[in-house]
């Protein structure tokens, strides 16, 4: 996805299946905050439908999912399929514990992926370029 917005870009922030450890995201949430993101975060506990359901209530134009558990296979290819389900193309990124072979398979999916301890600038380089219309720095 590579549409540049003449709007204040919005990002949801969600917490794919059981994983209780959030703090990461609200990290990452207060950080795209401070660069002029309008952030929305969905809070703990959250299925692929209410996920992809909130995406498209709030209007937005990323998606940042964040997972601890291992489970981020199952959960970020279901998240995806259900938005090329209702034919919408967005730009999905995903951060947790993620094996280097799966992060390959996730970017061959179109899926970007980080992991803990990713500088928070390295985050923001990806999605700058992708969101806004002026050109990274």
């Amino acid at each position: 996805m590579e549409k540049k917005l003449k709007r204040i870009p919005r990002i949801l922030i969600a917490k794919p299946g059981l994983d209780g450890h959030d703090r990461g995201a609200h990290v990452l949430c207060k950080f795209l905050s401070s660069k002029g993101m309008e952030v929305v975060y969905s809070g703990l506990n959250q299925t692929p439908e209410a996920i992809v359901n909130t995406a498209m209530q709030e209007d937005v134009d990323a998606v940042g999912l964040s997972i601890l558990s291992g489970a981020h296979m199952t959960y970020f290819v279901r998240v995806q399929r259900l938005f090329e389900d209702q034919n919408e193309k967005i730009l999905l990124l995903g951060g947790g514990i993620i094996p280097e072979e799966d992060k390959c398979e996730l970017a061959r999916m179109g899926i970007k992926a980080f992991t803990p301890g990713t500088p928070l600038e390295e985050i923001w380089t990806f999605l700058k370029p992708r969101l806004f219309e002026e050109a990274a720095t």
